[in-house]
């Protein structure tokens, strides 16, 4: 199920590439590509190609390439459905889905965001402008949140009553339930779902509003947080507050900041620490850090960790190693909240983050913090706690480093120390099994420097009518180059044979997509059947030698002379013609 085959190639074809990268990277005109700095990595030297006609990008730096929707993808760190979605919408191109329900969910959803949206501006104006909502301007103001800042997060107010929400916006019961703003009441009338709080709006990756944080004021009735129940469009467990805007610098960084609350995203934000996130009256999940990790590979965890406790310990454990992250809890003051150093100390926020210590290390060392390590008993009591929190840790390596640190902290013996921990295997995932993820070894990158094999396949990408019916795979020496040219000549186009081809494959023929037409076709050609040809003859020596085969000793000069006569002609096309007897195929159709 998804949008309609048809209308993402109108959109493909509606997006004029070089315009849309050069809102991103400034590109000029090399030949007959474009090229720039590349917009994913830092680089001084242009290493970023264009393909116009074709619609195709590469980065010879980092490696990154695709078409205009895998540019707005990585770019805007969008899934594929919402990449096309904001093409379309730039384009003017009206999108269908193959699955009538998906066309209604998908009215439905724009429905409710429109709703939610129109519900932030009210919040927001009454905040702004209601004498009610003085108290609450004076609160935030003690908390460091200037107008400025409320502006710039949307912060709101909902008034102390029971409708004025409904009223003002006139939603129908149902919509202002399914959007979570209100619901209908035991009388039957529509109430508002959120009274007396400061509201702090929630947006889902594309930026668009899903949801509510409401905040009592301090001496107030109710619970400190309310958030917006779960929807068609919000699930707590997989939005995170301030995503949406922090992105792009936690991409730059490769880390991101996980808080508990909104004022301390804000905090880091105006801080000038502007990579931090908030989970929305949840604890972190699974869901969060799947997706945080679309982003980077660094999580710092700027709350008490502590107080998650042991359970939490396994699911960051479990996740380090399925996903591949490095978990880590900034060095924050005891009993500050991030919001609080931000208004007070706003450079130690930075400090914080940047001395931030392994999950590990800063359980085990709030365990030995909290042991009397000033008698025999002490220290034996204290290290075989930190012992026992380091056996949680599914890697031997990991545990066996910091079983040494405790061992010179609590002044015991390493040995004794690992003999008693030695009975104590982690429990490894929930059901007890190692998370393992297995990578398939890649194949070497190819470079095109004078590489024959990559000049025939730009030869197929940019003039296939000049590849002669007698170049086939199997002349290729490359497994990679390969599995190219079998890929543009079992294809009806290059776009089908990129979408179709595994990741690497298909990266390959973006690369040369994007280079420069090989010019001189005969002569690239000539060398690639003569380079084939002295395959072919080490072949036939190695066989040769095994079984001394007689056909083969009188056969191996004559291949050894025409390779060399096809030196002697700088690699003329009509004397390479001849290789083709000795690599089965036919002259004639040369």
């Amino acid at each position: 199920m998804g949008i309609v085959d048809e209308d993402i190639v109108k959109v493909r074809e509606s997006t004029d590439i070089v315009q849309l990268i050069s809102q991103y990277t400034q590109l000029k005109r090399v030949g007959r590509r474009w090229a720039g700095l590349c917009p994913f990595h830092g680089e001084k030297t242009p290493s970023f190609s264009v393909n116009a006609e074709l619609g195709l990008y590469h980065c010879f730096g980092c490696q990154q390439s695709g078409d205009a929707i895998t540019f707005i993808r990585e770019i805007e760190h969008l899934d594929f459905a919402g990449a096309v979605e904001h093409l379309a919408t730039k384009a003017g191109v009206s999108i269908r889905y193959d699955n009538e329900n998906e066309n209604r969910d998908r009215k439905r959803r724009k429905e409710i965001v429109e709703v939610i949206a129109k519900a932030v501006e009210w919040y927001h104006d009454r905040l702004l402008g209601s004498a009610d909502a003085g108290p609450a301007r004076a609160y935030l103001r003690e908390r460091g949140l200037d107008g400025e800042t409320v502006r710039r997060w949307k912060v709101g107010w909902a008034p102390d009553e029971w409708d004025q929400l409904a009223k003002s916006l006139r939603l129908p019961p149902k919509i202002l339930d399914e959007a979570g703003l209100g619901f209908v009441n035991k009388a039957g009338r529509a109430q508002d779902s959120f009274r007396a709080r400061i509201m702090f709006p929630i947006h889902d990756l594309n930026g668009d509003p899903v949801g509510f944080g409401g905040r009592i004021m301090p001496g107030g009735d109710g619970p400190k947080y309310k958030n917006s129940q779960d929807s068609s469009v919000y699930h707590k467990s997989r939005v995170l507050y301030g995503l949406h805007t922090a992105k792009d610098a936690i991409v730059r960084a490769d880390q991101v900041i996980v808080c508990e609350g909104y004022t301390d995203v804000i905090g880091f934000h105006t801080a000038g620490v502007p990579r931090a996130v908030a989970t929305c009256g949840t604890a972190l999940t699974e869901d969060h850090v799947r997706i945080l990790r679309r982003f980077a590979s660094k999580v710092v965890l700027a709350f008490d960790a502590d107080a998650a406790g042991q359970a939490a310990a396994e699911r960051f454990y479990e996740w380090e190693q399925k996903y591949d992250v490095d978990v880590s809890v900034a060095a924050l003051p005891a009993g500050v909240d991030p919001g609080e150093l931000a208004q007070r100390d706003p450079g130690a926020l930075a400090v914080a983050v940047d001395g931030a210590t392994s999950f590990l290390g800063f359980r085990v060392e709030r365990t030995l913090e909290a042991a009397d390590l000033s008698s025999p008993e002490g220290r034996a009591r204290g290290a075989e706690e930190a012992a026992a929190t380091v056996a949680e840790h599914p890697n031997e390596l990991v545990r066996d480093q910091y079983l040494v640190a405790i061992a010179e902290r609590c002044g015991v013996d390493l040995d004794v120390l690992r003999s008693i921990r030695a009975g104590s295997r982690p429990r490894r995932g929930r059901r007890g099994a190692q998370v393992r993820v297995d990578e398939a070894p890649r194949r070497a990158p190819v470079h095109s420097a004078d590489n024959p094999e990559i000049h025939v396949l730009n030869l197929a990408v940019h003039h296939p009518e000049a590849i002669p019916p007698f170049i086939d795979e199997d002349l290729f020496g490359n497994p990679l180059h390969q599995a190219a040219f079998a890929a543009l000549v079992s294809a009806p186009s290059l776009a089908a044979a990129i979408e179709s081809a595994d990741h690497e494959v298909g990266e390959l023929l973006q690369r040369v997509a994007v280079e420069e037409p090989t010019d001189d076709a005969e002569a690239r050609l000539a060398r690639f059947l003569h380079d084939a040809a002295v395959r072919k003859l080490a072949e036939m020596s190695a066989e040769a030698r095994a079984g001394g085969d007689p056909t083969l000793l009188r056969t191996i000069p004559d291949l050894k002379m025409a390779i060399d006569d096809v030196r002697g002609s700088y690699f003329n096309l009509a004397e390479a013609s001849r290789l083709l007897h000795w690599l089965g195929r036919d002259e004639a159709n040369v």
